[in-house]
């Protein structure tokens, strides 16, 4: 692949979840490449109650103080309203908009037999609602831009989690939502390539309130006194900065991040174990067919 120089200084960008943690490393380090950010986030505790703008100002003014420009915009996301407002918040602050980082979410773990409807649903409109309302009204502008002769890249970055792909027990609403943000990447990055638009998708593995909150990582995630701190949430943000660029040369990827790690996850695909017959199968000769799925240990 050819090398290509990173392009980042003057974009526009909407960080979604960006007052703490993941968010605002990724607003932060835009802004220092020059990129100019509506800092979103509705303030709420973990389990998305509550509503305090105060986080998403407090990054704002420190990236202003660094002599970046940012905005604060604190609409649900999670709301065909509120994506729209906050596309119209980039428009109307910067005339523009280039890259939208889709990353607020919200934990609301249970056991299946104890998981209530409300979490269950609120879990996955914060999570799979939160991603899909930005992009349908960023790919809307996208598209009227690109019809009226605007050659422009655009980028989507969207933020999926190890529990997507390793179905941990007791999350059976945040793990299919985050498996759900890796297929909807894919899904954008193939309607919207006619537009200029590539969309990507990381995968963090970082110490964040969501997961410091998953009992047994605190232990796992915690600070050393010296040296790397391979858990800092900071280290995901120069692959997210890398796959907002406007010279990015991936799209439909997604990729596993922690520490100085980074590693492209495989799509989906079929193995190369199959039983096959020319008519339709019986339940009894399926019996013993099936066998060859059958682990060998």
């Amino acid at each position: 692949m050819e090398t290509c120089m990173v392009e980042l200084d003057g974009r526009v960008a909407i960080v979604t979840g960006a007052g703490r943690g993941l968010g605002r490393e990724y607003a932060l380090c835009l802004a220092s490449h020059g990129v100019r950010v509506v800092v979103n986030d509705v303030g709420t505790s973990n389990d998305g109650t509550g509503l305090d703008c105060s986080p998403a100002q407090a990054v704002v003014d420190e990236i202003v103080a660094g002599g970046g420009e940012a905005i604060v915009d604190c609409s649900d996301v999670a709301s065909w309203s509120g994506g729209e407002a906050v596309v119209h918040a980039a428009l109307d602050a910067f005339g523009e908009l280039d890259i939208l980082i889709n990353n607020a979410g919200i934990l609301r773990d249970s056991t299946i037999i104890n998981m209530s409807e409300e979490d269950f649903d609120e879990v996955i409109r914060v999570h799979m609602k939160g991603h899909a309302a930005p992009t349908k009204f960023a790919a809307t502008y996208w598209r009227a831009q690109h019809k009226d002769g605007v050659d422009r890249r655009r980028n989507l970055v969207h933020t999926g989690s190890t529990s997507g792909i390793y179905a941990n027990p007791g999350q059976s609403n945040y793990g299919p939502a985050k498996s759900g943000i890796v297929t909807y990447n894919q899904i954008a990055a193939a309607e919207l390539s006619k537009y200029g638009v590539v969309s990507n998708c990381v995968l963090p593995g970082a110490r964040t309130r969501l997961t410091l909150s998953s009992p047994g990582l605190p232990e796992i995630m915690e600070a050393p006194a010296e040296g790397f701190d391979q858990w800092d949430p900071a280290n995901v943000a120069p692959i997210v900065a890398y796959l907002a660029n406007a010279a990015c040369p991936f799209t439909g990827e997604a990729f596993y991040v922690q520490g100085g790690t980074v590693r492209r996850l495989e799509p989906w695909s079929l193995t190369g174990q199959s039983i096959e017959r020319p008519v339709r199968w019986s339940v009894d000769d399926l019996d013993e067919a099936m066998g060859a799925f059958r682990p060998s240990h």
